[in-house]
């Protein structure tokens, strides 16, 4: 019991890293913030690492980010809205994959979780910079950015979710129940 905790935090450490790593090294400037690929690593997190671990490790990688790139106003935001798309992604994932077997179908579903994953954090960041960030109507300019990041993110975890399910660990923990 206490190796397979000791196996989910390890592997949560290593994937809020690779939020941190795909959200702080790999920026594309815009207007209004930038566009990252950090989207990525919080949609794997969560089908990977399950509701608990992999929100918070999203959450965590992904704020990290925003507090060591100067978007200190952004940090309690980033935490919340990553972490709630993480966890999304976590129970419907395990939901539907305990209805359907098929492993082909976990492909599509990657897909069905990231686009859940875009929604979430693209409402989430117009009503935070709405609302906490007082950006009113303002807010609106970051949609664009926030569906190119999504969709970057739906692409590529698409890709790496059938490469790291190769790995034993990571199979085994993307496996288990809610």
């Amino acid at each position: 019991m206490k190796s397979e905790k000791l196996q989910k935090l390890v592997i949560g450490a290593m994937f809020a890293a690779l939020c941190f790593l795909g959200t702080f090294v790999i920026k594309i400037p815009t207007f209004h913030g930038y566009i990252h690929i950090g989207d990525c690593m919080v949609i794997l997190s969560g089908i990977i690492l399950g509701p608990i671990y992999g929100s918070l490790a999203a959450g965590i990688g992904s704020m990290l980010s925003d507090l060591l790139g100067g978007y200190v106003s952004y940090v309690p935001g980033t935490f919340v809205i990553k972490a709630l798309a993480a966890a999304i992604v976590a129970l419907l994932f395990r939901f539907l994959c305990q209805r359907v077997k098929s492993a082909s179908f976990r492909t599509v579903l990657t897909i069905l979780c990231g686009i859940c994953s875009g929604i979430v954090v693209v409402l989430g960041y117009l009503v935070y910079e709405g609302h906490f960030l007082h950006l009113g109507v303002g807010a609106v300019s970051s949609i664009p950015g926030n569906i190119v990041q999504g969709i970057s993110g739906i692409i590529l975890s698409t890709i790496l979710y059938p490469v790291l399910v190769k790995i034993p660990d990571i199979r085994h923990l993307s496996q288990q129940k809610i």
